[in-house]
Protein backbone atom coordinates (compact mmCIF):
# COMPACT_ATOMS: atom_id res chain seq x y z
CA UNK A 1 0.00 0.00 0.00
CA UNK A 2 1.37 3.35 -0.90
CA UNK A 3 1.00 6.49 1.91
CA UNK A 4 -1.28 8.80 0.69
CA UNK A 5 -2.87 6.53 -1.45
CA UNK A 6 -6.82 6.81 -2.26
CA UNK A 7 -9.03 10.20 -2.89
CA UNK A 8 -7.92 13.69 -2.42
CA UNK A 9 -11.72 15.21 -2.28
CA UNK A 10 -11.64 15.37 1.68
CA UNK A 11 -10.56 17.90 4.14
CA UNK A 12 -8.89 15.40 6.29
CA UNK A 13 -6.60 14.57 3.53
CA UNK A 14 -6.05 18.08 2.58
CA UNK A 15 -5.60 18.71 6.05
CA UNK A 16 -3.15 15.89 6.59
CA UNK A 17 -1.10 16.98 3.24
CA UNK A 18 -0.59 20.45 4.88
CA UNK A 19 0.87 19.42 8.25
CA UNK A 20 4.93 19.72 7.10
CA UNK A 21 4.23 23.04 6.21
CA UNK A 22 1.99 24.17 9.38
CA UNK A 23 4.92 22.50 11.30
CA UNK A 24 7.83 24.65 10.38
CA UNK A 25 5.88 27.76 10.38
CA UNK A 26 4.71 26.72 14.17
CA UNK A 27 8.32 26.19 14.89
CA UNK A 28 8.80 29.32 13.98
CA UNK A 29 6.59 30.94 16.03
CA UNK A 30 7.57 29.24 19.62
CA UNK A 31 10.44 31.88 19.64
CA UNK A 32 8.09 35.13 19.41
CA UNK A 33 5.13 32.50 21.83
CA UNK A 34 8.23 32.55 24.37
CA UNK A 35 6.49 35.08 27.23
CA UNK A 36 3.30 32.91 26.75
CA UNK A 37 5.02 29.20 26.85
CA UNK A 38 5.99 27.50 30.77
CA UNK A 39 9.33 28.22 31.49
CA UNK A 40 11.95 25.83 33.09
CA UNK A 41 11.33 24.91 36.58
CA UNK A 42 7.85 25.63 36.74
CA UNK A 43 5.39 22.83 37.60
CA UNK A 44 3.05 22.57 35.19
CA UNK A 45 -0.14 21.06 34.03
CA UNK A 46 -1.54 20.31 30.50
CA UNK A 47 -5.37 19.82 29.67
CA UNK A 48 -7.37 18.24 26.49
CA UNK A 49 -9.81 16.22 25.15
CA UNK A 50 -9.59 13.20 23.22
CA UNK A 51 -6.62 14.27 20.96
CA UNK A 52 -6.10 17.10 22.47
CA UNK A 53 -5.33 15.16 25.64
CA UNK A 54 -3.27 12.65 24.11
CA UNK A 55 -1.07 15.77 22.57
CA UNK A 56 -0.82 17.06 26.04
CA UNK A 57 0.58 13.83 27.51
CA UNK A 58 3.21 13.62 24.42
CA UNK A 59 4.44 17.09 25.66
CA UNK A 60 4.37 16.32 29.05
CA UNK A 61 6.58 13.42 28.54
CA UNK A 62 8.72 15.77 26.05
CA UNK A 63 9.18 18.21 28.77
CA UNK A 64 10.66 16.34 32.07
CA UNK A 65 12.64 14.95 29.36
CA UNK A 66 14.04 17.95 28.79
CA UNK A 67 14.85 18.81 32.62
CA UNK A 68 12.15 21.29 32.43
CA UNK A 69 9.50 20.85 35.26
CA UNK A 70 7.07 18.60 36.51
CA UNK A 71 4.75 18.44 34.10
CA UNK A 72 1.12 16.24 34.16
CA UNK A 73 -1.07 15.96 31.75
CA UNK A 74 -4.79 15.04 32.16
CA UNK A 75 -7.66 15.18 30.70
CA UNK A 76 -9.90 17.88 31.32
CA UNK A 77 -12.52 16.12 33.18
CA UNK A 78 -10.19 15.11 35.37
CA UNK A 79 -8.24 17.79 36.21
CA UNK A 80 -7.20 17.93 39.92
CA UNK A 81 -8.00 21.45 40.48
CA UNK A 82 -6.99 20.82 44.30
CA UNK A 83 -3.83 20.36 42.97
CA UNK A 84 -1.17 23.84 42.82
CA UNK A 85 0.91 24.31 39.70
CA UNK A 86 2.28 27.43 38.48
CA UNK A 87 1.08 27.00 34.94
CA UNK A 88 -1.79 25.24 33.23
CA UNK A 89 -1.78 24.87 29.29
CA UNK A 90 -5.26 23.93 27.92
CA UNK A 91 -5.21 22.70 24.13
CA UNK A 92 -8.85 23.02 22.27
CA UNK A 93 -9.26 23.10 18.36
CA UNK A 94 -12.61 24.16 19.03
CA UNK A 95 -12.04 26.85 22.26
CA UNK A 96 -15.80 25.54 23.06
CA UNK A 97 -14.99 22.62 24.71
CA UNK A 98 -17.24 22.49 27.84
CA UNK A 99 -14.66 20.43 29.97
CA UNK A 100 -11.90 22.30 29.21
CA UNK A 101 -13.83 25.46 30.40
CA UNK A 102 -14.66 24.42 33.21
CA UNK A 103 -11.35 23.45 34.42
CA UNK A 104 -9.46 26.86 33.47
CA UNK A 105 -12.44 28.35 35.68
CA UNK A 106 -11.53 25.85 38.76
CA UNK A 107 -7.61 26.44 38.63
CA UNK A 108 -5.95 29.10 40.58
CA UNK A 109 -3.07 28.84 38.41
CA UNK A 110 -2.24 30.84 35.16
CA UNK A 111 -3.53 29.20 32.43
CA UNK A 112 -2.82 29.41 28.72
CA UNK A 113 -5.03 28.64 26.11
CA UNK A 114 -4.07 27.12 22.79
CA UNK A 115 -6.60 27.17 20.21
CA UNK A 116 -7.07 27.55 16.38
CA UNK A 117 -10.39 29.94 17.12
CA UNK A 118 -9.95 33.33 18.38
CA UNK A 119 -12.58 34.54 20.81
CA UNK A 120 -14.25 31.44 22.03
CA UNK A 121 -15.07 30.49 25.32
CA UNK A 122 -11.93 28.92 26.59
CA UNK A 123 -10.29 32.16 25.40
CA UNK A 124 -12.21 34.11 27.35
CA UNK A 125 -11.69 32.40 30.59
CA UNK A 126 -8.19 31.67 30.16
CA UNK A 127 -5.45 34.42 31.06
CA UNK A 128 -4.09 34.28 27.65
CA UNK A 129 -4.58 32.92 24.60
CA UNK A 130 -2.59 31.70 21.64
CA UNK A 131 -4.16 31.27 18.44
CA UNK A 132 -3.27 29.04 15.76
CA UNK A 133 -5.92 30.04 13.35
CA UNK A 134 -3.13 28.68 10.24
CA UNK A 135 -4.05 25.23 11.57
CA UNK A 136 -7.88 25.10 12.03
CA UNK A 137 -9.96 22.02 10.21
CA UNK A 138 -12.89 21.73 8.05
CA UNK A 139 -12.61 17.98 9.60
CA UNK A 140 -14.21 16.47 12.55
CA UNK A 141 -11.35 14.64 12.37
CA UNK A 142 -8.45 16.08 14.24
CA UNK A 143 -4.90 16.06 11.88
CA UNK A 144 -2.66 19.65 11.69
CA UNK A 145 -4.03 21.11 14.82
CA UNK A 146 -2.98 18.70 17.13
CA UNK A 147 0.34 18.06 15.59
CA UNK A 148 1.09 21.75 14.99
CA UNK A 149 0.19 22.53 18.44
CA UNK A 150 2.37 19.66 19.79
CA UNK A 151 5.20 20.48 17.44
CA UNK A 152 4.86 24.31 18.68
CA UNK A 153 5.51 22.68 22.54
CA UNK A 154 8.34 20.53 21.68
CA UNK A 155 10.14 23.64 19.54
CA UNK A 156 9.37 25.92 22.62
CA UNK A 157 11.81 22.47 24.57
CA UNK A 158 14.72 23.31 21.99
CA UNK A 159 13.48 20.43 20.18
CA UNK A 160 13.83 21.18 16.20
CA UNK A 161 11.52 19.62 14.15
CA UNK A 162 13.57 18.86 11.58
CA UNK A 163 13.32 15.23 11.18
CA UNK A 164 9.76 14.93 11.69
CA UNK A 165 8.82 17.36 8.86
CA UNK A 166 11.55 15.75 6.22
CA UNK A 167 10.51 12.64 7.63
CA UNK A 168 6.73 13.43 7.01
CA UNK A 169 7.32 14.81 3.71
CA UNK A 170 8.81 12.19 2.78
CA UNK A 171 5.53 9.85 3.77
CA UNK A 172 3.17 12.15 1.82
CA UNK A 173 5.41 11.96 -1.03
CA UNK A 174 4.99 8.40 -0.72
CA UNK A 175 7.66 6.76 0.98
CA UNK A 176 7.79 4.52 3.89
CA UNK A 177 5.18 2.42 2.31
CA UNK A 178 2.95 -0.09 4.62
CA UNK A 179 2.18 -3.42 3.73
CA UNK A 180 -0.99 -3.58 1.40
CA UNK A 181 -2.17 -6.07 3.63
CA UNK A 182 -2.77 -3.42 6.80
CA UNK A 183 -6.14 -2.12 4.95
CA UNK A 184 -7.71 -5.39 5.82
CA UNK A 185 -6.06 -6.11 9.29
CA UNK A 186 -8.97 -7.39 11.60
CA UNK A 187 -7.33 -5.12 14.72
CA UNK A 188 -4.07 -3.49 15.49
CA UNK A 189 -2.28 -2.57 18.29
CA UNK A 190 0.26 1.11 18.79
CA UNK A 191 2.66 1.07 21.02
CA UNK A 192 5.10 3.78 22.30
CA UNK A 193 7.04 5.06 24.90
CA UNK A 194 8.14 8.37 26.02
CA UNK A 195 6.28 10.94 24.35
CA UNK A 196 5.67 8.27 21.18
CA UNK A 197 2.85 7.01 23.82
CA UNK A 198 0.53 9.75 23.09
CA UNK A 199 1.23 9.68 19.53
CA UNK A 200 0.31 5.68 19.74
CA UNK A 201 -2.70 6.77 21.46
CA UNK A 202 -3.68 9.06 18.83
CA UNK A 203 -2.91 6.53 15.87
CA UNK A 204 -4.80 4.56 17.33
CA UNK A 205 -7.92 7.06 18.05
CA UNK A 206 -8.01 8.07 14.22
CA UNK A 207 -8.35 4.59 13.04
CA UNK A 208 -11.20 3.82 15.40
CA UNK A 209 -12.56 7.41 14.91
CA UNK A 210 -12.53 7.29 10.64
CA UNK A 211 -12.65 3.62 10.20
CA UNK A 212 -14.02 2.45 13.06
CA UNK A 213 -11.52 -0.25 13.35
CA UNK A 214 -10.69 -1.80 16.51
CA UNK A 215 -7.37 -0.16 17.77
CA UNK A 216 -5.41 -0.28 21.17
CA UNK A 217 -2.53 1.44 22.03
CA UNK A 218 -0.20 0.62 25.09
CA UNK A 219 2.97 1.85 26.68
CA UNK A 220 5.92 -0.76 25.05
CA UNK A 221 6.92 -2.34 28.37
CA UNK A 222 2.82 -2.83 29.15
CA UNK A 223 2.33 -4.78 26.19
CA UNK A 224 3.63 -8.00 27.39
CA UNK A 225 1.47 -8.02 30.72
CA UNK A 226 -1.76 -9.11 28.77
CA UNK A 227 -2.95 -7.25 25.89
CA UNK A 228 -0.56 -9.38 23.45
CA UNK A 229 -2.64 -12.22 23.75
CA UNK A 230 -5.23 -10.76 21.56
CA UNK A 231 -1.86 -10.88 18.68
CA UNK A 232 -2.44 -13.52 16.52
CA UNK A 233 -2.43 -13.44 12.59
CA UNK A 234 -4.59 -11.01 10.85
CA UNK A 235 -4.00 -8.86 13.35
CA UNK A 236 -1.31 -5.97 13.99
CA UNK A 237 1.02 -4.58 16.62
CA UNK A 238 2.90 -1.05 15.14
CA UNK A 239 5.58 0.26 17.80
CA UNK A 240 6.04 4.12 17.41
CA UNK A 241 9.79 4.74 18.26
CA UNK A 242 12.44 2.86 19.06
CA UNK A 243 11.57 -0.63 20.64
CA UNK A 244 12.29 -1.86 23.84
CA UNK A 245 14.81 -4.56 24.15
CA UNK A 246 12.99 -8.41 23.41
CA UNK A 247 9.45 -6.58 22.50
CA UNK A 248 9.85 -7.52 18.45
CA UNK A 249 11.16 -11.41 19.39
CA UNK A 250 7.93 -11.82 21.43
CA UNK A 251 5.52 -10.03 18.57
CA UNK A 252 7.24 -12.48 16.13
CA UNK A 253 6.33 -15.27 17.69
CA UNK A 254 2.35 -14.29 17.76
CA UNK A 255 2.32 -14.51 13.95
CA UNK A 256 0.89 -10.80 13.84
CA UNK A 257 1.84 -8.31 11.31
CA UNK A 258 4.77 -6.23 12.87
CA UNK A 259 5.16 -2.73 11.65
CA UNK A 260 8.73 -1.07 12.75
CA UNK A 261 9.93 1.47 10.68
CA UNK A 262 12.30 3.24 13.12
CA UNK A 263 9.88 6.36 11.85
CA UNK A 264 10.33 9.31 13.79
CA UNK A 265 6.90 8.98 16.08
CA UNK A 266 5.39 12.22 14.18
CA UNK A 267 5.96 10.93 10.84
CA UNK A 268 4.96 7.65 11.87
CA UNK A 269 1.72 9.51 12.86
CA UNK A 270 1.26 10.93 9.47
CA UNK A 271 1.27 7.05 8.10
CA UNK A 272 -1.17 6.11 11.04
CA UNK A 273 -3.71 9.42 9.50
CA UNK A 274 -3.38 8.12 6.08
CA UNK A 275 -4.06 4.70 6.55
CA UNK A 276 -7.44 5.59 8.52
CA UNK A 277 -8.38 8.14 5.68
CA UNK A 278 -7.91 4.81 3.40
CA UNK A 279 -9.48 2.43 5.27
CA UNK A 280 -12.65 4.58 5.71
CA UNK A 281 -13.17 5.13 1.93
CA UNK A 282 -12.66 1.24 1.46
CA UNK A 283 -15.24 0.43 3.74
CA UNK A 284 -17.64 3.35 2.47
CA UNK A 285 -17.23 5.55 5.55
CA UNK A 286 -16.51 9.40 4.71
CA UNK A 287 -13.53 10.16 7.25
CA UNK A 288 -14.29 13.80 7.60
CA UNK A 289 -17.47 13.22 9.27
CA UNK A 290 -16.91 9.80 12.03
CA UNK A 291 -20.78 8.71 13.06
CA UNK A 292 -21.41 9.75 16.79
CA UNK A 293 -18.99 12.75 16.67
CA UNK A 294 -18.95 17.00 16.40
CA UNK A 295 -16.13 19.21 16.24
CA UNK A 296 -16.39 20.04 19.82
CA UNK A 297 -18.45 18.40 22.79
CA UNK A 298 -20.74 21.29 24.62
CA UNK A 299 -21.97 20.52 27.60
CA UNK A 300 -25.47 21.89 29.40
CA UNK A 301 -24.70 23.67 32.19
CA UNK A 302 -26.22 21.57 35.17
Amino acid sequence: MTSGSGSETTHVRAEIARQPEAWTRAADLAADAAGLLPRPGESVAVLGCGTSWFMAGAYAASREQAGQGRTDAFAASAFPIDRDYDRVVAISRSGTTTEVTRAIEATRAPTLAITAVAGTPVCEVASDALVLDFADEESVVQTVYATTTLTLLRASLGIAPTPSIDQASEVLAGDHHLAPALLETGQISFLGSGWAYGLAQEAALKLREAAQLWTEAYLQMEYRHGPVSVAEPGRTVWVFGRPVEGLLEDIGVTGATLVDDDLDPLADLVRGQLLAADRAEMVGLDPDHPRHLSRSVVLTDP
